[in-house]
């Protein structure tokens, strides 16, 4: 068994691997979605999954990880654990990504971006321009999965633990629509009519 067909394994017998009509964070539709939170409420998952994203940056001189709320902050905790260093989340305010809490970022911090699921990597990007407007160091993105079909590209290195090729459609050609299929919206972010 190949280490993705293991992490693969960990969300089916979670029930994390959901088959439908999904309306992704991203407004796109899906037959598939990834509840991560499902696959990532058992510790030892999490911490198997995660351990693969700290590895990668054990030797990247990380002192802080940053995780978009709600999706990626176990993500976040747990690579920070492995890491050793401090995790804190970016969330939005008024429909604007902010970081809040009385949390703080040092002018030396060597940042990690991570989260669950990245299909365009627009909350990675809020998070990623909002540190980068602010004049910080951020060493690189992180995600347990990519399903953004190798389309996600951020300035600084990537790295997933499963890349995965999936159909996500806009709403007006989503084949799903168009036969009648009930549309679910399993994530965190609500959506305006």
């Amino acid at each position: 068994m190949t280490q993705t067909e293991h992490f693969l394994a960990l969300f089916k017998s979670s029930s994390a691997l959901l088959d439908g009509h999904f309306r992704l964070t991203s407004g796109k539709h899906s037959n598939q979605y990834f509840q991560c939170a499902r696959v990532l409420q058992y510790p030892k998952n999490a911490e198997v999954l995660c351990s693969a994203i700290a590895k990668h940056y054990q030797s990247a001189g990380i002192t802080l990880v940053i995780s978009p709320a709600i999706g990626g902050i176990v993500v976040g905790q747990e690579v920070g654990r492995l890491l050793g260093v401090r995790t804190i989340f970016a969330e939005r305010d008024n429909g604007e990504m902010k970081i809040r809490r009385g949390f703080e970022i040092f002018p030396d911090d060597n940042i990690l971006i991570c989260e669950d699921v990245i299909t365009t990597g627009g909350s990675v990007r809020e998070v990623y321009d909002l540190l980068k407007n602010e004049g910080h160091q951020i060493a690189g993105v992180a995600s347990i999965v990519d399903r953004s079909n190798g389309k996600a590209a951020f300035d600084v290195p990537y790295y997933s633990i499963i890349q995965l090729e999936v159909n996500a459609w806009e709403p007006d050609f989503c084949p799903l629509c168009k036969e009648g299929v009930p549309v679910i919206k399993p994530g965190s972010r609500v959506f305006k009519s």
